[in-house]
């Protein structure tokens, strides 16, 4: 296995796409890099596991993409396209074995609000979610990876994106959702083998980069590649990629990256 292996376990915005009575042409496409599920990506090692964030299709992404090992999951902020299959890490949580959960502290405050029932103590029988809460401010590791936080701006929500580095090495940069990057952050991912950033749509939205943005973004960091995620049903997939730089493409459901 490389140092890092990446899995989209999803790339697109919160309603999903084909989004529920839309006719548009990427609905009704039959490309199936336009089939686009809530954001969250699984991240391999040779030594642990983890994904960042669980959206309601979290169980149907594990299945799809063969998941049978989750060491560690990361949560970037609540929003529910982010969260909602926390109970499906259940599978992840046997025998009875606490599960590591990393977030900022608004997002943990947010998860044991959201899922009391997990967090209260009272819950302990065999099958059942044991989370271990673990919040996040520095650098933390897992195994021999390095995870730094990444504050970000996403409206009103604390959001953290991540960077990945292994002996040192700045392997990827994880941003799903963003309207714009502080500079620090920006100087600190510079160079990264691997960007992933927030890229809704050529329009302009007021938490979300659009296409320009998230591409001037890039320009700035200078990755050795890009892959744009959390895409709205405005972008097609084969209409919108030879528009591209050639470093920069977008992601697509089930794409496996090694780094």
């Amino acid at each position: 296995m490389a140092g890092l292996k990446i899995t989209f376990l999803g790339t697109g915005t919160s309603q999903g796409v084909p989004m529920i009575g839309c006719e548009c042409a990427v609905c009704r496409s039959d490309d199936p890099r336009d089939q686009r599920t809530r954001s969250s990506i699984y991240v391999e090692t040779p030594e642990a596991a983890w994904v960042v964030d669980t959206g309601p299709e979290f169980r149907v992404q594990c299945l799809r993409e063969g998941v049978s090992r989750v060491d560690a999951v990361i949560y970037t902020h609540a929003h529910t396209d982010h969260v909602m299959g926390f109970d499906d890490l259940r599978r992840f949580s046997q025998p009875e074995r606490p599960l590591p959960i990393y977030a900022g502290p608004e997002t943990m405050d947010d998860l044991k609000r959201i899922f009391d029932f997990a967090f209260n103590g009272k819950n302990f029988f065999p099958g059942y979610l044991r989370p271990d809460p673990r919040v996040i401010e520095t650098p933390f590791q897992i195994e021999k990876t390095t995870i730094t936080p990444l504050p970000v701006t996403h409206g009103r929500a604390k959001v953290n994106g991540y960077l990945f580095e292994r002996d040192g090495r700045p392997l990827a940069a994880y941003l799903s959702d963003c309207k714009t990057i502080p500079d620090a952050v920006v100087e600190r991912i510079s160079g990264v083998k691997v960007l992933i950033l927030d890229a809704l749509r050529h329009s302009p939205h007021p938490t979300h980069m659009n296409v320009e943005e998230a591409l001037a973004y890039a320009a700035r960091v200078k990755p050795g590649q890009t892959w744009f995620t959390h895409i709205c049903h405005e972008l097609g997939h084969q209409q919108t990629e030879p528009g591209l730089p050639e470093t920069v493409r977008l992601a697509y459901d089930g794409l496996r990256l090694e780094i």
